[in-house]
């Protein structure tokens, strides 16, 4: 329930949900004591939430309207991105990536999906005169299921069209092709750099002396 306060324009403010720009935590986000929200238009509000998580509480401005619907926020909100066991210099260029799309920069964010791909080349020693050279010799280099090979082209192209004006391979660079080219940039990520991590994970929280399956 909102009151109104002297201010005729200034009403108490209420949580709002929101994944935070800074912790990357889905979390209810706090009003901050004393900053009322304002009324811009007769449905939307403008305001300030922090998050509550007591390591991070980062300030963010929010336009929302009812019930508690967040149209916009500053920073904004990013997509969520598990670092764990991925090389610094991808992480770098990945989460520039995050940054770019939570902005509105399509095509930035398509070239550094590109520059991700390059990264990650390197830092496995795939070699070639060009992206498209390396990628195939990742293919030695990885083991991924062959979508996620096609992919990583697929990717490649993207970037191309975004930083050339001669490129037609997709009609667009815009917030749906960066959305899926994020989501394949990060299920390849996890593959080359996590899923082994997990099986070891579950390999050593087995019984010692357990039968194989072979045995079964």
């Amino acid at each position: 329930m909102f009151l109104r306060s002297a201010d005729h324009n200034a009403m108490s403010p209420v949580p709002l949900p929101l994944r935070c720009p800074g912790c990357g935590r889905e979390s209810t986000f706090d009003p901050i004591p004393n900053f009322p929200d304002h009324i811009v238009d007769g449905s939307r509000f403008v305001g300030h939430r922090r998050c509550p998580s007591p390591a991070c509480r980062t300030h963010v401005f929010v336009v929302w309207e009812m019930p508690q619907n967040v149209l916009a926020s500053y920073p904004p909100q990013t997509i969520d991105f598990d670092k764990t066991d991925i090389p610094a210099p991808v992480v770098s260029c990945f989460e520039e990536v995050i940054k770019c799309q939570a902005n509105e920069c399509h095509r930035a964010a398509a070239m550094m999906v590109r520059k991700t791909l390059e990264v990650l080349c390197a830092d496995r020693n795939a070699d070639g005169a060009t992206l498209s050279d390396r990628i195939q010799a990742l293919r030695t280099k990885v083991v991924l299921p062959e979508a996620l090979l096609q992919a990583l082209d697929a990717l490649r192209l993207l970037g191309n069209d975004a930083a050339h004006i001669d490129a037609r391979t997709y009609s667009d660079v815009g917030d749906s092709e960066v959305k899926a080219g994020i989501a394949l940039a990060k299920e390849i990520l996890k593959a080359v750099y996590q899923y082994d991590a997990l099986v070891r994970q579950l390999a050593a929280l087995r019984k010692a002396g357990a039968p194989s399956s072979s045995t079964i």
